[in-house]
């Protein structure tokens, strides 16, 4: 099985179908992030039979040339956003190294990190405006095919939002690390310290898999 063959399947569905409408249509009518080519990159760049880890964010940055449809990550020219900013100090502070300091996380990617929001798309400067239209289905399934067809995949949720995703995932086959969102508003209460990042290689090392090169 591969992701194309997943996302396939899913956009067969007829909540799917509204959602490609809506979809559409906004990207018509309005300026929505990320570019339409972009919308699944975060599939494109992690193959799915390497695939290790899960990091679930909320919905693509919203504003100009910075949501390039991995979560969290930015291109390399963009300034770090705060939460970006707060995820590379926690990588520091727990391996005290962090290759990605540029804020592209394309490299993640290609190592087995599946970086996905729960809603794909935004409108510009419009946060949540894609809310409920049908991403949730999308990703709430993409989570439960994983957790069904997959062993050992470790979840990292991050903010409420995703650790309501938990309810998804059968813990007795996967790892679920969760933590307050690394947003300036929750970062100190619990996501500075979380260690992630080596409890994940950790963890990965204990069921034989190369360690992510954060």
């Amino acid at each position: 099985m591969d992701w194309k063959t997943i996302i396939y399947e899913e956009q067969q569905k007829e909540y799917y179908k509204e959602l490609q409408s809506f979809i559409d249509k906004q990207y018509e009518i309005a300026t929505v992030y990320p570019k339409k080519e972009n919308i699944f990159k975060a599939f494109e760049l992690c193959n799915y039979d390497n695939l290790k880890v899960v990091i679930l964010g909320q919905d693509p940055y919203h504003q100009k040339g910075q949501a390039q449809g991995l979560a969290f990550s930015t291109p390399n020219h963009i300034k770090n956003p705060p939460s970006m900013v707060n995820i590379i100090k926690e990588i520091i502070d727990d391996i005290g190294d962090c290759q990605c300091l540029d804020g592209d996380l394309t490299p993640w990617a290609k190592q087995g990190v599946l970086l996905i929001n729960t809603i794909l798309t935004v409108e510009d400067s419009k946060p949540k405006s894609h809310e409920k239209k049908g991403w949730e289905i999308f990703t709430d399934n993409i989570i439960k095919y994983i957790s069904k067809n997959k062993e050992d995949i470790i979840f990292i949720l991050w903010g409420a939002p995703a650790i309501k995703k938990s309810k998804l995932i059968d813990e007795k086959k996967h790892h679920i690390l969760s933590a307050p969102h690394p947003s300036p508003l929750s970062s100190y209460r619990g996501f500075f310290g979380c260690k992630h990042f080596s409890q994940t290689n950790t963890l990965l090392k204990n069921i034989g898999k190369e360690p992510i090169v954060w």
